[in-house]
């Protein structure tokens, strides 16, 4: 007996023990369970690690098997991307969420637009991940609401076959809730804070949190400059305080990404203290900017000395109190950086790039894989990147190397339309659409996302929209453009109403009120026209 069946006849005998329950229909039950799948936050992110750490162990053994998410700032956005991945793929296998702290300072502080510097509420974090999966589930009881009428309609037509196929359909239904990569930034605060806030998000539902090495009060954009550093100690301790997160809530499985901004971070905002040569302290400042100093007077009032190597030096100290990195140590770093998160307690390693170069990634991955062979990356394919330009650049450099005449281009003009049609131009583009296949199997990449896509496409189809309805086209900018295009492309939100719940609510009213049910969904509604 299936779940579902099995659901009803405890439901029914159940009902045998209650008297007074004579009016609640067991079948009724069965259903509104089955379309309540996950009832608390906890309960998602126990399921999601575990898919998590499967699709982990699938990618080890095969680098084809990567995994992908979209950035989403909305539960609505995130909803509709689960749903077309379900229509269009058969399967959300191997597809997760994204959940972008750049797009909650952007798009849902109450400060209004903020920048990625961490100035944003922290609640929103969690209430961003609460929203994504309550409308996640909310595709679920919609999805099966539209089954279980199929259902109805076979039985109510004696069409035994299709009844048997459609419980089939129930029992093997495909949740839409799948795992959310949750971006904590730098941890808001300290160790404590990072622990309260990590704690909040677990139980909102998220299985894997993201924390970079960034100082939490000075905290920027991966993609912008400035970036500030901590020694590994403490960004180890949070890592901990997140684990120890996952620990008490009972998610065992809970992924860890030990986010690295080294690559493009030149500055460090304290001196770790070195208890013996060689230790990790004394690795992260050797690669410090210095000079020597071989008497008191070649330091100035206030300056610091450190003995580095048995030699004595001065750090190059800001007027703002930060010290530098030399320049040229950014990668070094990176290793430094991954091999030693991977060492305490992370699970997987999030390199931000300046640039989507295979080969760069590939040269970091590699060295970090002779400490930890199974060292693996989630990667920001961003849209702070110009993809076209870059690509086109790649080529463009291969193919000099290569002696091929490239008489007919311009490096620093690439973008230009003028080589859309090109063949270096359709070269850049398949290296594009293979690029994820490629990294995942040449540079350890495990989980391919964008971070802030439905930021970008929110703002180009309101534009289009704008553009016509605002015109000459009027209305049928919007019937053309949109409703035309949501009816032919099969979108089941074409159907607002019914995406909104409306059916749903009819469903309940007949359950609680039988016939004197007042429904929406009778033939005045004008979703029929659909």
């Amino acid at each position: 007996m299936s779940a579902y069946l099995q659901d009803i006849e405890n439901f029914r005998q159940l009902l045998k023990e209650r008297q007074t329950w004579n009016a609640i229909n067991p079948e009724y039950a069965a259903r509104m369970k089955a379309q309540n799948g996950f009832r608390t936050g906890l309960e998602i992110a126990r399921y999601t690690a575990s898919i998590m750490r499967k699709d982990m162990a699938e990618y080890d053994a095969d680098p084809a098997a990567y995994t992908q998410s979209l950035g989403c700032w909305h539960g609505f956005i995130g909803q509709q991307k689960m749903i077309s991945i379900k229509k269009h793929h058969g399967s959300t296998d191997k597809r997760y969420l994204y959940l972008s702290g750049w797009m909650i300072a952007a798009l849902r502080s109450e400060f209004g637009p903020l920048p990625d510097q961490s100035m944003h509420e922290k609640t929103a974090v969690p209430a961003l991940i609460e929203e994504l999966y309550t409308f996640l589930r909310q595709a679920d009881a919609r999805e099966l609401g539209h089954l279980f009428k199929s259902l109805d309609d076979a039985r109510a037509l004696g069409e035994t076959a299709q009844a048997a196929a459609i419980e089939n359909q129930i029992e093997n239904f495909e949740t839409h809730v799948v795992p959310i990569i949750a971006d904590i930034d730098a941890g808001f605060g300290n160790e404590e804070a990072t622990y309260l806030l990590a704690k909040k998000m677990i139980e909102a539902g998220a299985c894997c949190i993201q924390i970079e090495n960034q100082v939490s009060d000075a905290k920027q954009c991966g993609h912008q400059d400035g970036k500030v550093t901590v020694p590994h100690e403490d960004f180890l301790a949070k890592i901990n305080a997140v684990r120890y997160a996952f620990l008490e809530l009972g998610v065992e499985e809970g992924v860890i990404v030990a986010r690295t901004d080294s690559l493009g971070a030149g500055l460090t905002q304290k001196l770790p203290v070195s208890r013996e040569a060689g230790d990790l302290s004394a690795q992260y400042n050797s690669f410090l900017e210095t000079t020597p100093v071989t008497s008191l007077d070649d330091l100035a009032e206030g300056e610091q000395v450190l003995k580095l190597n048995g030699e004595l030096v001065k750090p190059t100290r800001l007027p703002n109190g930060l010290y530098k990195f030399r320049a040229g140590t950014g990668e070094q770093r990176v290793v430094l950086d991954c091999i030693t998160s991977l060492q305490n307690g992370a699970d997987l390693l999030w390199i931000e790039t300046e640039k989507p170069h295979i080969g760069q990634i590939a040269g970091m991955v590699n060295e970090i894989r002779k400490a930890v062979p199974d060292a693996k990356l989630v990667y920001n394919n961003s849209p702070s990147f110009n993809w076209t330009l870059n690509f086109r650049q790649q080529v463009f450099d291969a193919w000099a190397e290569q002696g091929k005449d490239l008489s007919g281009y311009d490096r620093n003009s690439l973008m230009s339309a003028e080589y859309d049609v090109s063949e270096l131009a359709l070269e850049a583009d398949q290296r594009i659409r293979s690029f994820q296949a490629d990294a995942a199997r040449e540079a350890g990449i495990f989980h391919h996302l964008i971070t802030l896509p439905t930021y970008h496409t929110a703002a180009l189809s309101t534009d289009n929209l704008a553009k016509g309805y605002f015109g000459e086209e009027g209305m049928l900018a919007y019937v053309q453009g949109v409703q035309r295009r949501e009816i032919r492309e099969g979108l089941a939100c074409v159907k607002h109403q019914d995406m909104a719940g409306s059916n749903l609510g009819d469903d309940h009213k007949e359950y609680f009120c039988g016939e004197q049910a007042l429904k929406a969904s009778g033939k005045d509604n004008t979703m029929n026209q659909f």
